[in-house]
């Protein structure tokens, strides 16, 4: 027999005025302006597939590059926990560590990967790896020691057989003069994002003819845009087939900088927002060991003890939250910012049809005091 519920007078991102979504079974079957039946009335509001993180280092005290077939249930509560924070996807971000434990983490995600999926939990689509092909000069809390020359057989010795898990690699691309890197990993299917690095304009340029699509946290591991030197940056901005992640907490961008790169990208036309949260996101503010190391999260930012800024303990959708408090986005930009765009980025075809509709979410805007309001809607 089959169940079915109408969402009356919603707002869809794409669409112009209100519709109508018909439920039936658990799924998206229909969007109309018009349905004959009664349901229930959503008021005007957006409603939205759930957010996509595409670089999440851990959370609940686990770091994902530290991962041990141990951590399996683990993993299930905090996919559990990232869905109750908006999350409906994310990919497990591999920091740069010994080629060992990244198999061993990669390994981890296989297995869990082969599991049944469980409702109201996000779920995992890979593995993003942040490293090891990084600029020493802008490794920021990458451990110097594990870092590797960006060669195809370092390459191929980090992936090893698990070409088929990792979705994103962040490196950059200055350290690979003979150019044979980004065509090898886009041959593979990998995406390549440009980041921590310094990359001059033409050698970014070169990286995005070649098939890199992605900047991995703008403004941060890289240098700033100059008037007369646009570097790695500027190429992003300027180039429309180029998405760049932005971590929204206003501690790793200002405000005004964040502006400066959404406005010019086009909003959710150029930029995603990720958490890049680390393992204590979910916890309480403290000192945690971090990479044989600690880290401080004091207000929901984390540093290393020399003072290096290393991350956040902020959720995705709190950026989408920030941005529309601080008069940057309006409500459906910031609601895109974390729904829409990432897919996009990742090549993905967006539609609500045929999601699952225990994922979705309802937004609410309050101009007046400038919040930013959402939930679950099942």
């Amino acid at each position: 027999m089959t169940v079915s519920t109408v969402l009356k007078n919603v707002r869809l991102i794409g669409y112009s005025g209100l519709q109508n979504v018909v439920v039936e079974d658990g799924r998206i079957t229909a969007i109309s302006d018009w349905v004959s039946q009664e349901g229930v009335d959503m008021g005007g509001d957006y409603v939205s597939l759930g957010g996509v993180d595409l670089q999440i280092n851990g959370a609940l005290g686990l770091a994902f590059t530290e991962l041990r077939e141990e951590n399996l249930e683990k993993l299930h509560e905090i996919c559990r926990y990232l869905w109750q924070t908006g999350v409906d996807q994310f990919l497990v971000t591999i920091i740069t560590a010994p080629v060992a434990n990244i198999h061993q983490s990669l390994e981890v995600i296989r297995k869990f990967k082969q599991q049944p999926p469980r409702q109201r939990e996000a779920e995992i689509l890979g593995v993003h790896l942040e490293g090891p092909f990084l600029n020493p000069e802008k490794r920021g809390a990458h451990p110097a020691e594990y870092l590797l020359p960006l060669t195809l057989d370092n390459v191929k010795t980090v992936l090893a057989d698990y070409t088929d898990l990792v979705k994103i690699i962040t490196l950059a691309p200055e350290l690979d003069p003979r150019g044979d890197i980004i065509p090898y990993l886009r041959s593979l299917g990998i995406t390549v994002s440009l980041g921590h690095s310094l990359a001059t304009a033409e050698e970014a340029e070169k990286a995005f003819q070649q098939g890199a699509t992605m900047v991995t946290h703008a403004f941060n591991a890289m240098p700033s845009l100059h008037h007369r030197q646009g570097g790695l940056l500027a190429e992003a901005i300027v180039n429309p087939a180029v998405y760049c992640g932005l971590i929204a907490d206003g501690v790793h961008v200002s405000p005004r900088m964040m502006a400066v790169l959404l406005k010019a990208s086009g909003f959710d036309k150029g930029v995603f927002l990720v958490s890049d949260a680390l393992s204590p996101l979910g916890l309480n503010d403290g000192v945690y060991p971090w990479e044989g190391s600690t880290i401080e999260v004091k207000n929901g930012t984390a540093r290393l003890p020399d003072g290096t800024l290393a991350g956040t303990t902020q959720p995705l959708l709190k950026g989408a939250e920030n941005l529309f408090a601080w008069g940057i986005c309006d409500l459906q930009q910031a609601i895109s910012l974390v729904t829409v765009s990432p897919r996009k980025a990742l090549g993905w075809p967006v539609s609500i049809l045929g999601a699952p509709a225990v994922n979705l979410l309802r937004w609410r805007g309050d101009e007046t005091s400038k919040t930013l309001y959402w939930q679950r809607v099942f």
